[in-house]
């Protein structure tokens, strides 16, 4: 009966051991698969890396670092979901881990999830509050959800930032413009002050149309003309037709008779501005000359006139492509 017990426990110790032994030679194998994905990784061949991160990830499923790892590829490869979710299984390992937070919620931002970044940047500020970049890219997603109060409050928290920091000092005047508030031409001007990298012609166009707007005439105008040199070439949100047509608003409310308010308007035009709306609020400036006012609703009748040419054709097209179908239909039942 001894010798039988004897035996037993030296089997348990001997697996005890082995399975120790096993333990320890996966965590070595995962740390090495990990410095080698690292070292790819540096080396920018994220194919490469992302293969031995998923083995390290597989071989030690704590090695809360490969996952991670991963998301920086998915991030840098801009598959942004993926890079989410990475660094939010690291969060589910790990939830007060502040990088994988940051990460997590700026890939939110990215993917236009504003609500729920909003939810990883509140985790976020419990953890760091004094962190001023978290605070601006709250500020950033709150903007997104167009509270803009709000955001502003946010950015006044860090008012260190806002000497410093030209992107939270246009964000901070972006949120003032969109509430008409008058404090945003201090803080567009403030911008400008401060800004030191490349023009940026958006947010200089943004500055001309608030000046505008507060009858600031002549410096909307520099602005304008600052902002047609700095933009180098059309973008999504801002052309040059789009600053034409606002620099021939102003002139032609203040200045009507300089013909270079109708030569701006017409320029607009003719690169391409068609927004009716905009060109409709000319007509109800009782400051514009009535033969300016004739010419610029000879422009918009013509601009409406395309645009219903266009819809119909479109029309048309749908409708060829209903009796293409029913033609087909037809010929199933035919056969």
């Amino acid at each position: 009966m001894r010798k039988k017990l004897l035996s037993s426990v030296f089997l348990l110790m001997l697996f005890a051991s082995c399975a120790s032994q096993r333990g320890a030679w996966e965590a070595l194998r995962a740390e090495e698969f990990f410095t080698i994905g690292m070292a790819y990784f540096e080396l920018g061949r994220f194919t490469d890396a992302e293969t031995w991160l998923n083995r390290a990830r597989v071989a030690d499923r704590t090695l809360v670092a490969s996952e991670y790892n991963l998301g920086r590829i998915a991030f840098e490869t801009r598959r942004f979901g993926d890079a989410a979710r990475y660094f939010e299984n690291v969060l589910a390992r790990d939830p007060d881990n502040v990088m994988a937070l940051q990460a997590a919620a700026f890939m939110r931002i990215r993917n236009g999830e504003f609500e729920r970044a909003e939810e990883l940047y509140l985790r976020l500020l419990e953890l760091v509050p004094e962190s001023a970049d978290n605070g601006f890219n709250y500020a950033l997603v709150l903007f997104g959800l167009e509270r803009f109060e709000e955001s502003e409050e946010v950015l006044k928290r860090y008012p260190h930032a806002l000497e410093e920091n030209p992107s939270a000092i246009l964000l901070l005047a972006r949120t003032q413009r969109a509430q008409n508030k008058v404090e945003a031409i201090d803080s567009y001007a403030n911008w400008l002050l401060i800004h030191t990298g490349a023009p940026n012609p958006q947010g200089i166009f943004e500055y001309a149309q608030v000046l505008e707007s507060a009858g600031h005439y002549a410096r909307a105008l520099e602005q304008f003309d600052s902002a047609m040199e700095a933009l180098e070439r059309d973008t999504a949100t801002l052309t040059k037709a789009m600053i034409r047509f606002g620099k021939s608003r102003v002139i032609l409310a203040v200045d009507p008779h300089n013909i270079e308010g109708m030569t701006e308007f017409s320029l607009a035009i003719t690169e391409g501005f068609s927004d009716t709306d905009a060109i409709s609020a000319l007509l109800t400036d009782e400051r514009i000359t009535s033969d300016n006012r004739d010419e610029i609703r000879r422009v918009l009748n013509e601009i409406l006139i395309r645009e219903r040419e266009r819809a119909e054709q479109e029309r048309g097209g749908d409708d060829e492509d209903d009796d293409e179908e029913e033609d087909d239909d037809d010929e199933d039942d035919d056969d």
